[in-house]
């Protein structure tokens, strides 16, 4: 959310980067914005999300152990692992090589959507650029690891004539699966924008109205910690279930025609017939 009032934290980095970005912005013939608007707010958020996971990494790796393992370290081994779990289930063995992508955003995406519960921060993914630059990011990639897993031609092949579907229905098909796979676009930027805007106004209105010592506030707050934690796992499953479409259509279609010999041997006179 876009606050009227300008956040310190904001102010601090426009004040600080605003006189080497200027001159920059007037050679490459950019338009200027106002002074101390230079950085949105949610680009000042986003980075401070990149510094806290490069903190984090760095403390882990510091203390990294295989034989006495910290606390900290097992809670970290069992995320990844859970992640890995999910790939694994619904895109086989291969779904580990999209660890790193479907991670990373899944761990910018949850640490942004809790910073709208930290007094002086902002959720960056209560803006719409943000969320549609994660929705435009996993878009890309797994189309990018279908033509990588299929072939071009066999990939846009799909679109037309998905496994099973008769050919005759290309005409049909086509500007189906195209308006389809545009509309996951729209679809990932406006349900993370809408809930966590639609949260953060919430809370924020009701701070302003009710004191601190009253419950109605520390429960909308709970309610935003789980709110904040289910938006980046739908998040991240979608971006599986993308994932799964793209590479896994040729390995179905495969998998279907082997099912199908496997009945007509163990049923010849249904062949037959």
């Amino acid at each position: 959310m876009e606050h009227e009032k300008p956040l310190w934290i904001v102010q601090g980095a426009n004040a600080l980067l605003d006189p080497v970005l200027r001159p920059l912005f007037r050679v490459l013939h950019l338009p200027v914005p106002a002074t101390g608007e230079l950085i949105p707010p949610h680009l000042v958020m986003g980075l401070l999300i990149l510094l806290f996971w490069t903190v984090v990494g760095l403390i882990l790796r510091a203390r990294l152990s295989v034989e006495n393992p910290g606390r900290f370290q097992i809670v970290m081994e069992d995320l990844v692992s859970a992640l890995l779990g999910l790939l694994t289930d619904w895109i086989g063995p291969e779904g580990r090589r999209f660890l790193a992508l479907v991670g990373a955003l899944g761990a910018f995406i949850l640490i942004g959507n809790l910073m709208g519960l930290v007094p002086g921060l902002m959720s960056p993914t209560s803006s719409m650029s943000v969320t549609a630059g994660c929705a435009i990011t996993i878009w890309i990639y797994y189309h990018f690891q279908g033509i990588r897993a299929q072939g071009i031609v066999a990939y846009v092949k799909h679109f037309a004539a998905p496994p099973g579907a008769p050919i005759w229905l290309a005409p049909i098909m086509l500007p189906i699966e195209l308006i389809s796979h545009v509309s996951r676009i729209l679809s990932l930027t406006l349900r993370l924008f809408g809930n966590i805007f639609g949260e953060e106004t919430i809370i924020v209105v009701l701070l302003s109205l009710v004191p601190w010592f009253l419950p109605i506030p520390v429960i909308m707050m709970s309610l935003g910690l789980v709110t904040a934690t289910l938006q980046a796992f739908i998040f991240v499953l979608l971006s599986i279930i993308y994932l799964q479409g793209a590479v896994a259509l040729e390995h179905e279609h495969e998998e279907h025609e082997h099912d199908h010999g496997d009945a007509m041997a163990h049923h010849p006179q249904a062949a037959v017939a």
